[in-house]
């Protein structure tokens, strides 16, 4: 395939000018080096995407660089073996948008060992609306199931819940075979989190105790806020359920003590998706293709833009305004 001399990127620049970002024309020249260049179908924001674009968070460790931490479309060009012409394939993290270019761009080249080929159950645009967000969802329920986590320790409480990660979470986990508990504090959304699998929606004042322990009442759960509601979800799992945790929306701080898990044996189970190992990513995204893939994702996906979008997507997203995930479209 004949590769255009330019192409459209989203571009994040920090010098001597100040932070700023948009859209610019690039050549592959520009783009970090790479075994496989892909002609770009989607790409996907999330939280990260929003702060990285702005500059709300210090996420990019070099400049200038394309954003974007997720990317699926077609191999056009390879060098690696293992990739051929019109291959689908997907990268989630893998230091995209932090040390090298990401997806926000009509082609992108990518590290050979990190490409993901398409699995056989989802489209590429079913694959960005799942992307980082649905891949850190299903890490999460891999590793409570991987130390024993089972449906008869209880309901999985979700925090953050209208949000990518939590969206998709009360999804997957509903079809993993778990009774899920929504926690959000955007009452006018309950319907919508009812709809993608929720068996019940509280609000944040199911996790506002500040004891130590109490009664329990989740099996465990994934928490996206941090602070007070980890906490407090620890405070109330029952012996032995697991609390994997994956962000920190409202505080990095754990108010915690020692308590729940000497007591009751509640496990805090850590959730880094950019970096997790092949062999477990390899897995994760096959469960997220057959068994785990979520029943509503055309419900979740609540918007999709395309590159000159992005600002009004990011400000959106940091106004707490937005719910369930944004698509972008290439072309």
């Amino acid at each position: 395939m004949t590769l255009p001399d330019f192409f459209s990127a989203f571009r994040i620049h920090n010098d001597a000018s100040g932070y700023r970002s948009g859209i610019e024309s690039l050549s592959l020249d520009d783009l970090n080096p790479g075994e496989v260049v892909i002609k770009t179908a989607y790409s996907s924001v999330n939280y990260k995407d929003a702060l990285a674009g702005t500059g709300e968070g210090k996420i990019l460790r070099r400049f200038p660089l394309v954003g974007g931490i997720d990317v699926a479309g077609h191999v056009v060009a390879s060098t690696d073996p293992g990739f051929r012409e019109g291959d689908a394939v997907l990268v989630t993290g893998c230091g995209l948008s932090e040390t090298r270019d990401g997806g926000y761009a009509e082609y992108a080249r990518l590290q050979a060992e990190w490409v993901i080929p398409l699995p056989g159950g989802l489209s590429l645009r079913e694959s960005m609306i799942l992307g980082t967000a649905g891949f850190t969802a299903a890490l999460a329920l891999y590793r409570m199931l991987d130390n024993r986590q089972t449906p008869g320790l209880g309901p999985l409480a979700v925090t953050g819940a209208t949000g990518g990660v939590g969206s998709l979470a009360v999804d997957i986990f509903s079809r993993a075979g778990f009774e899920v508990h929504a926690i959000s504090g955007k009452p006018e959304h309950a319907a919508y989190l009812t709809a993608i699998g929720a068996n019940r929606v509280l609000g944040r004042d199911a996790l506002s105790t500040t004891r130590p322990m109490e009664t329990a009442h989740f099996g465990g759960g994934l928490d996206n806020v941090g602070g007070p509601m980890l906490a407090s979800l620890l405070a109330q799992t029952t012996p032995y359920g697991n609390v994997a945790t994956a962000g920190l929306a409202a505080s990095h701080d754990l108010p915690t003590t020692v308590m729940p898990f000497i007591i009751r044996g509640v496990s805090l189970l850590g959730v880094a998706s950019a970096g997790t190992a092949r062999d477990i990513r390899d897995a994760v995204w096959q469960h997220l293709a057959s068994d785990w893939k979520p029943a509503h994702l055309d419900t979740i996906c609540t918007r999709e833009t395309t590159l000159d979008g992005l600002p009004e997507v990011f400000r959106t997203m940091l106004a707490g305004q937005s719910f369930g995930r944004t698509v972008v479209r290439m072309g």
